[in-house]
């Protein structure tokens, strides 16, 4: 990718500027389609833009990017200038104060504040498992962070963290062979969904088939690779890297995404879920909290069964994708109808998330 193309509003000059074989590549999973919004604004709302967007002039030409995976048929929007918008629903509060004055909560004593599993609970070096109260699956468990403060987690407690969801999925797979589908949740703040403020990720093994998304991206994949006879994650991440958009860290591939459904969304690529891949999700968790000022976030890990399965799992790796939430003290949801009936609409730029990410990472 060219030096002078760092935005993804000239994504479709930088893939134009790709050597053929990667062009034909990209084209294969993604479409671009870029367009210009235009609107005149009257001389009253000029002081109002002026101070929110910095000139007149900004508004009234706007180069909006709409890229599709055809693939997964996941798509964004992309306007920089919308990451300048006003927040008018903004709310006063000091975080570091709502947190602090949660200790005590149920989570910071499980023993008794929660219930256990009917196998009992799984007790690692920095977290317990609990068996959740208001259930989405027949095995859905939790994992308490000794921890109280959710963004205060070390690479020693994000490693015992996946350890002890994973002993607790064996255990649950013990109770019930038909139970077999993985999934790891840590949803961080109440922007992303949390309840409860205290640390803590949520676990899930569910029977028949797994969980609709990650089953479409399966078949998604599988087809590809029929079509195309090459694997869909590596050519997945063989477009991200063309384009600056990809680090490898310790062999673990960490794009930033071009169709996130939300902001700054990064997916991580593994063939196991080993030390290498724990490490990675420590490091990027890490940039999203000190590089790039996130304070609520989504993380999921999705692998293959745990056993075997009538389903073609050939080629489908270990995913952990991580999405900032936004800012908690705004109560501007940022989900809305377009993320939940049309495409994703984006504020941030995953160029600028690379950036961060290589930094972060570096190129080992």
């Amino acid at each position: 990718m060219s030096d002078s193309v760092k935005s993804i509003v000239h994504l479709e000059e930088a893939v134009q500027a790709l050597p053929p074989e990667e062009q034909e590549r990209f084209r294969r999973i993604f479409q671009i389609n870029t367009t210009v919004g235009e609107l005149t604004p009257p001389p009253s709302m000029y002081e109002w833009i002026e101070r929110y967007f910095g000139s007149v002039d900004a508004v009234r030409k706007q180069r909006i990017v709409k890229v599709t995976n055809l693939i997964t048929l996941e798509g964004a929007l992309f306007n920089e200038l919308r990451a300048s918008r006003p927040m008018e629903a903004k709310a006063s509060g000091d975080l570091e104060q709502t947190i602090l004055s949660n200790v005590g909560d149920p989570f910071c004593r499980p023993l008794e504040g929660t219930p256990e599993d009917v196998f009992g609970r799984i007790k690692g070096k920095y977290c317990v498992t609990a068996s959740n109260v208001a259930k989405y699956d027949g095995f859905h468990g939790l994992v308490i962070f000794d921890e109280h403060h959710p963004l205060h987690f070390t690479e020693e407690g994000v490693r015992d963290y996946i350890d002890t969801a994973l002993a607790w999925a064996r255990k649950a797979h013990c109770v019930d062979k038909e139970a077999r589908y993985f999934f790891l949740m840590w949803n961080c703040l109440w922007k992303s969904g949390a309840s409860i403020l205290h640390g803590h990720a949520q676990m899930t093994l569910s029977r028949g088939i797994h969980y609709a998304k990650i089953e479409h991206l399966r078949r998604a994949a599988l087809l590809y690779s029929i079509a195309h006879g090459v694997n869909y994650f590596d050519d997945l991440y063989a477009v991200h890297k063309a384009l600056g958009l990809a680090v490898l860290s310790n062999g673990v591939r960490v794009l930033a995404y071009l169709t996130p459904i939300k902001e700054k969304e990064v997916i991580l690529i593994s063939e196991r879920l080993d030390d290498a891949l724990k490490h990675t999700i420590y490091q990027v968790l890490q940039c999203f909290v000190g590089a790039l000022g996130v304070t609520s976030f989504n993380l999921a890990l999705c692998m293959r069964p745990i056993d075997s399965v009538p389903e073609d799992w050939r080629g489908f790796p270990v995913l952990v994708r991580v999405v900032d939430r936004g800012d908690p003290n705004n109560r501007t949801a940022d989900i809305a109808a377009m993320e939940l009936y049309a495409s994703s609409v984006i504020s941030s730029d995953p160029f600028h998330v690379a950036q961060a990410l290589a930094k972060s990472l570096g190129n080992s």
